[in-house]
This record gives structure tokens, sequence and C-alpha cells, in this order.
């Protein structure tokens, strides 16, 4: 692959970077399914979006209030915000995480989204090449927001898929993990300045206790480390008997100038497109730093203006988006649980986010990835474990906050070598999941990709890309040279190293 001359060695490593999250839809964004203008389009149970509330919204949005126009929100505003959205950002997080005293405006920052939030804080607390801690499996996407601006690195802490006698889960963070997970990497001269924390959890769907988070805050603090708390799901739990504790509903942080705490309204308010996300932090100095960069992550004015009303609508997100929305999520949720279960197909059931961790299990990460590749051949983007960086190949995220013939799994041939079996899965059962004949697969998938070179989106620069993320983002290439990757099947090997020589350059 050539490099152009136009760009600095940056400018084309940016160019030429496009993770796994990022191929697949961008392959969706051309050709989405719809019912009646294209059938034949690719439908998207990759993408953590809920599509289930448009009416609502709709409803809401086009209310007379929402079209107030001021000369203030055609003017510049506050670069972390116009003063009015944080105040009633503060109250709503106030409400909603259950503060035990008000929260203050002046610690609020409004970025235009969760993504903007992530590469800032990295700018202002971290050095380039310095590096965050942040257990795996988790949402792939904050490599680049870390790294393609900061230049900072994130350390994984592996969590095992298999519970044991000392996890009582799978997936089960710890204390004693993190402090492994530090120890590694101070061994490897990394300088270690935060932990990122998602909860509930992308992809695990986990819910952590008061007790659990309050100790992974105390570890912070032993090792004065800044804790980064995403909670953009908080409000996303359709199950009654499960509750959900805010970081910002502890009485006494362990500590407070380190802790800061991300939401957004993306997910809970199915508002992905709205581009808002909010940041509480009582850090003064990292305010300020936020303040300087906030010019360029800005918010329109009259969206400030939407989501102000929106998030002060108290009657309208309490007696009808919320219980409506957590009706529908749970509705779609039983039915892929449904779908899966008829499959044999083992999962984390877990009554929270828009999306289920399921096990399609497969020995290696080039198995995995082949099978990602004939879904999406098929029509169907999924989001595979390798986006996630999990230790573990074969898992997958299934997003289910779609309409119910989306779900239907049976219409995506790939389904076809899962053997239909009436077992339950409520809880995860990796041992009873089928193991398909996936050589077929992978040897179908180097076919494609040399014989359809006229199909762009099946390309052999697009697995280039897909094996450079991996090279580039986690300690892939030593877990898995390209003779343990060929498995049983000699006859790839040499286009294995092919491709890895290229996707290092």
């Amino acid at each position: 692959m050539s490099t152009p001359v136009y760009l600095s060695n940056r400018g084309n490593s940016l160019r030429q970077h496009r993770g796994i999250l990022q191929e697949g839809f961008a392959q969706y964004v051309v050709n989405k399914y719809h019912d009646t203008n294209n059938p034949d389009g690719i439908i998207n149970m990759g993408t953590s979006e809920n599509k289930l509330c448009y009416d609502l919204l709709y409803k809401r949005l086009t209310h007379p209030d929402m079209l107030h126009i001021d000369p203030s929100l055609l003017q510049y505003s506050d670069s972390r915000g116009h003063a009015f959205l944080r105040e009633v950002v503060a109250e709503f997080l106030s409400h909603y995480c259950c503060s035990p005293n008000p929260l203050k405006p002046d610690n609020v920052v409004v970025m235009n989204g969760c993504t903007s939030l992530f590469s800032c804080i990295a700018a202002v607390i971290c050095d380039p090449k310095d590096a965050i801690l942040i257990p795996t499996p988790f949402y792939g996407a904050i490599t680049e927001d870390l790294h393609l601006y900061s230049d900072v690195k994130l350390f994984h802490v592996p969590l095992d898929c298999e519970a044991d006698g000392k996890d009582s889960r799978a997936f089960h963070l710890t204390v004693g993990k993190l402090e492994e997970g530090l120890k590694r990497a101070k061994e490897e001269g990394l300088t270690v300045r935060a932990l990122i924390l998602m909860n509930p959890h992308n992809p695990l769907a986990e819910i952590y206790t008061p007790e659990e988070m309050f100790a992974f805050l105390e570890f912070c603090k032993r090792n004065e480390l800044h804790v980064i708390v995403d909670e953009v799901y908080m409000l996303t739990v359709f199950d009654k008997s499960v509750s959900f504790h805010s970081v910002l509903s502890v009485d006494s942080l362990p500590d407070p100038q380190r802790t800061h705490v991300m939401w957004g309204l993306s997910k809970d308010f199915a508002l992905s497109g709205i581009r808002v996300g909010t940041l509480y932090t009582e850090n003064k100095d990292l305010l300020e730093a936020l303040a300087q960069l906030g010019s360029f992550h800005s918010v329109p004015g009259s969206t400030q203006h939407q989501v102000a009303q929106l998030l002060q609508d108290r009657e309208w997100i309490d007696e009808q988006f919320l219980p409506e929305n957590r009706r529908r999520l749970k509705a779609a949720h039983s039915y892929l649980a449904q779908e899966l279960q008829s499959m044999g197909i083992s999962y984390l059931d877990r009554p929270a986010c828009l999306y289920v961790w399921a096990d399609l299990r497969k020995n290696t990460l080039f198995e995995e990835l082949a099978l990602w590749r004939s879904f999406l051949r098929h029509k169907v983007v999924l989001s595979c474990g390798q986006a996630f960086f999990c230790s573990t190949p074969g898992w997958f995220r299934f997003v289910f906050a779609d309409q119910q013939h989306h779900l239907q799994l049976g219409q995506f041939a790939p389904f076809n070598m899962y053997i239909p079996s009436t077992k339950s899965s409520d809880q995860l059962k990796e041992k009873d999941s089928p193991v398909p004949d996936t050589a077929s697969l992978i040897t179908e998938e180097f076919v494609l990709l040399d014989c359809q070179a006229s199909r762009p989106t099946e390309s052999l620069d697009s697995l280039i890309g897909t094996l450079r993320h991996q090279i580039h983002s986690s300690d892939w290439l030593e877990k898995n040279t390209p003779e343990l990757s060929a498995g049983e099947d000699p006859e790839i090997l040499d286009v294995f190293k092919a491709l890895l020589q290229r996707a290092r350059k």
C-alpha cells in the first residue's frame, strides 16, 4: 500500500486506521436495511443504539418548547456548556444518581459526546505514552478515543470468562486483578495515570455493587490513580428487582479530586445522534484544563436548549419515557434470549444495557474473525470479541434494542451451523455451547478476499486494517503467531504470514 506524500506520518496513520467496530459500521451506513426501500440491506446488531423509542422521542422533540430560539443560542457559549444546561444537568444527576447533596453546576462539563470527553480527559491527566488501566473486554473504541489525539496507551487487565472457585461469576473484576495489572504495567516501564470503569458495563452489561465500586475507588486512592467512571447506561436497567448505584451517590468518596463521572444521552435516552456527553468532577484544575479544549468539542446552542428542556421534564421522563423504554427493552431482550437459547448458544443474562454478550466460542482469534466476516457477508453486523479485546476468542455482542423481525437469528445463514437445542441458557454455561466447524469459513474467507477485489467492502486492505488494529493496540501478536492461528489448515500459513508482514508496515 503506497504512502501518500501529502500527509505527515501521523496523518497517514490516522488515514489508514480502522478497527473492527469502525469497519462493520462503515459497511452498514452505505447499505442500511430498510423494510421497503432497501430490504436487502445490512441489519445492524453491532452498534449499541436504541431503535425502539423513535415514536416517544418524536412526540417530545417536536413539542413547541423545543423550538425556542434566543439570541444567546446563536452566539458562542461558555466552553464548558451554557450555564443553564449545566444547572439542569447538575439537578438531573443529583436526582437520578441519588446524590446525598446537590451537585454543583460549576463542576459540570458538557461536550459533544463521551468520545470527546474521554479524549480530552486523557490529554489533561496523561502525557504522551502514559497508560490507563482498563479491564478487558471493554468497549474497544475507547482505544481510539485515547490514542488518536493524545497518544495514551490502554493497559489491559484481562478478565477470565470461566467462573472458578475464586471468582463467583464469569468476567469477574476484583481489586486483586487490578493490583496484578498495575504491577505488570510498572514492570513494563509504563507510567499509569488512571483506571477506566464502566458501570453498567459495555459489553458485559454487568452492574457493579456499591461495595465493589467503593473497593475499586479505594484501590485508585492507594495508588494515586484517577478513576474515570462511565455511567452512560445508568438508566438502562430494565428489571425492577435490580438496582444501579451511581458513584455520585457515595456520601464520601475516597478521593474526590481524582474521581470523574461521565454520562450522556446516547444510551439512556436513545439520542446517540444528538452528541451530548457530560462530566462531573470536583477537581478545579481538571475543569480549567478541559475548558481550554471545550471550544473544539462544543454543542450547538439550539441543541443545548433542547437537552435542557428534555432533562428537566421529570413528568415525561418518569411517567412516559423511562417506563415504556424499559418495557420495550425487556421484551426485546427476552426475544433475543429465546433465539439464542433455541440454538444452544450461551450468554450472560444481565437486565441492563442494550446488548447481550454471547458465547460463539472459537479456538483462535483468526476463526473468530472469519465468523465475523461471514456474518457481514450475510448482511448482519455483529461485534466480535476482538473489537472489545476479549482475551478468549469467540464471544460476540448482540444488540437487541431493535424491531423484533431484525432479531430473528435464523434468517442469517451463519447461524445454521448451530445445533438447535432446548437447553435453558438463563445462566452462563460455556461447556454447553456447540462448537461449530469453522474450517470452511476460514478457507472461504481467503477465497473471497482474493477473488472479489472488485468489491471494496471485502478488500484485502480492510482485513489488513483489522490486523494492524490488533498488532498495535494489544499483545495479540505475541499470543497468536501465524503458526498458531493457522490451526489445522497449514495451507493458509503463507497467506497469513504475508498479511502480517503488510500489517506491520
